[in-house]
C-alpha cells in the first residue's frame, strides 16, 4: 500500500477499491512550502489568489498535521464513460461535443425526445439517470483535497471548505474534463495506435524478406500492411461507437479504389527508383502508405458532420454566430490525441519518405525502415496518445496562468 511522501513534487499513483478509478495525488505537507508561490501546485496558487483570505486557513491546515494535495483522475471512471457512451449512442448520435461541456458547465441537459426516452427504456437505460451519474462525478476529475497524514479524520466544516474552494477550481477544468472523456472514451482507437507500433516488429522483417526476394515487392507490403491493420481496428472502433453497419458498408465502398489506387502507386515506386527519381520515389511511398488511413479519417470527420447536420434538424444544438457543423465535426474528431496524431503523421509521411528515400538511398531496401515509414501516420498517433497526459496538464497550466494573471490583475 502506497503511502504520502512530503514535498508535494513527488507524484504518487493512488487506488481505490475499483481497479478502473485511478488517479495522482501532489501534497503540500508544511506551512514552509505554501509561502513559496513558486513550489506549491498551480491549481493552489490559483484559489489562493481567487481568496487569499484562504492563506491562512490553509497554513493551519498544515500546522496541523493535514496536507493539501491537487488530485487528478488517470482516466475517467466507467461509470462515467458508460453515462456518456449511452447518452451519446441513443440521443446525440454518437456525438460527445458540445453537449457535455454544456452539461458539465451549464446544467444544461441534453434534448431528449420522448421516442428516444421510451427507446432507451426499452434497452434498460434511463437517461436522466445517466444525467445524474455525470453531474454526481463532475467534480472527481481534479479536485483539491485535504490529505489525512496522521489519521486524525477529516470534519464536516474541512469538508466544507474544501467544497467551496472547489467551486472556484471547476470552471477552469471543465475543458481538460471533456478531453479526458473523449480521449477515454475511443480507448479502443488509443490501444489500436500502441499496438500497430507492435506489429511493425511482424511487418519489418516480413517486407524485408519480400524486398530480397523480388526488388519492389517488400515495398508494396510495407506501403499496404499497417494501413489494412488500421482500417480493420478504425472498423471495430466506429461500431463499438455506436456507428451501424449500414454506414460502416457505405464508407467501405469508397475504401475500396482508394486501396486499389495507393497499390497501385506503391508498386510505382521502384520503378521511379531505378529511373534516378529517388525523392519522388519516397514521396509516393509516403503517400501510398497513408492513402487509406487518411481517407478513412477525412470519413470520419464527413459521419460527424452528418450527425451534427441531424442534431441541428431536431433543434437539440443551435450554432452559434461563426460556427459551422464542419467545424464542430473537426473540434469532436481532434479532440482525441489518436485522431490528432493520424492527421499530423499523414502530412509528415510523404515528406519523411522523400528525404530518407533521398539521403539514404540505400535503406531503401531495409524492411524495417520501410515498415516504419510505412507506418508513419501511426508512430505519431501513438506517440501522441503516450503524450496527452502531459499535453492536457501543460494546456490546463497555460489556461490556469492567464486567469491567475487575470486574477492578479485584478487585484
Amino acid at each position: 500500500m502506497s503511502s504520502l511522501e512530503p514535498g508535494w513534487k513527488k507524484w504518487l499513483p493512488l487506488r481505490r477499491s475499483s481497479p478502473i478509478d485511478r488517479f495522482r495525488v501532489s501534497v503540500v505537507t508544511t506551512p514552509e512550502e505554501l509561502a513559496v508561490s513558486e513550489l506549491i501546485p498551480i491549481e493552489i496558487r490559483y484559489v489562493l489568489a481567487m481568496r487569499p483570505s484562504r492563506f491562512e486557513r490553509f497554513r493551519k491546515l498544515l500546522v496541523e498535521g493535514y496536507g493539501i494535495g491537487v488530485r487528478i483522475v488517470d482516466k475517467t471512471p466507467e461509470r462515467v464513460l458508460q453515462a456518456v457512451d449511452r447518452i451519446s449512442r441513443h440521443t446525440q448520435h454518437n456525438t460527445v461535443v458540445p453537449w457535455l461541456e454544456l452539461l458539465l458547465r451549464e446544467e444544461k441537459i441534453p434534448v431528449f425526445s420522448t421516442q428516444e426516452l421510451e427507446r432507451a427504456e426499452k434497452a434498460g437505460v434511463f437517461l436522466y439517470e445517466e444525467v445524474k451519474a455525470l453531474m454526481e462525478q463532475r467534480f472527481e476529475f481534479r479536485k483539491i483535497i485535504i490529505v489525512d497524514l496522521k489519521n486524525q479524520g477529516i470534519r464536516d466544516e474541512q469538508r466544507t471548505f474544501m467544497q467551496e474552494v472547489n467551486s472556484d477550481l471547476y470552471p477552469l477544468a471543465i475543458d481538460a474534463i471533456v478531453h479526458r472523456v473523449i480521449f477515454d472514451n475511443a480507448h479502443s482507437r488509443t490501444e489500436v495506435a500502441q499496438s500497430i507500433i507492435k506489429a511493425l516488429i511482424v511487418i519489418g522483417p516480413i517486407a524485408h524478406g519480400l524486398e530480397h526476394v523480388l526488388s519492389g515487392l517488400g515495398k508494396v507490403f510495407a506501403a499496404s500492411a499497417d494501413d489494412l491493420v488500421s482500417e480493420a481496428a478504425e472498423m471495430f472502433a466506429l461500431h463499438g461507437s455506436g456507428f451501424t453497419r449500414k454506414q460502416l458498408a457505405k464508407r467501405g465502398r469508397i475504401l475500396l479504389p482508394v486501396f486499389i489506387l495507393a497499390t497501385f502507386g506503391a508498386f510505382q515506386v521502384e520503378p521511379l527508383i531505378r529511373s534516378g527519381r529517388i525523392g519522388l520515389a519516397g514521396a509516393v511511398f509516403g503517400l501510398s502508405a497513408v492513402a487509406l488511413s487518411l481517407t478513412t479519417a477525412i470519413q470520419s470527420i464527413f459521419m460527424y458532420r452528418e450527425s451534427y447536420v441531424k442534431l441541428v434538424k431536431e433543434g437539440k444544438i443551435a450554432l452559434q454566430p461563426g460556427k459551422t457543423v464542419t467545424g464542430m465535426a473537426l473540434l469532436q474528431d481532434f479532440t482525441n490525441p489518436a485522431r490528432l496524431g493520424l492527421f499530423i503523421g499523414a502530412i509528415c509521411s510523404p515528406i519523411l519518405a522523400g528525404l530518407v528515400f533521398t539521403l539514404a538511398p540505400e535503406l531503401t531496401k531495409n524492411g524495417w525502415v520501410l515498415a516504419m515509414l510505412g507506418s508513419t501516420e501511426s508512430l505519431v498517433a501513438g506517440s501522441t496518445v503516450l503524450a496527452a497526459a502531459s499535453i492536457e496538464r501543460g494546456l490546463f497550466r497555460l489556461k490556469v496562468q492567464k486567469a491567475l494573471r487575470g486574477v492578479v490583475g485584478a487585484g
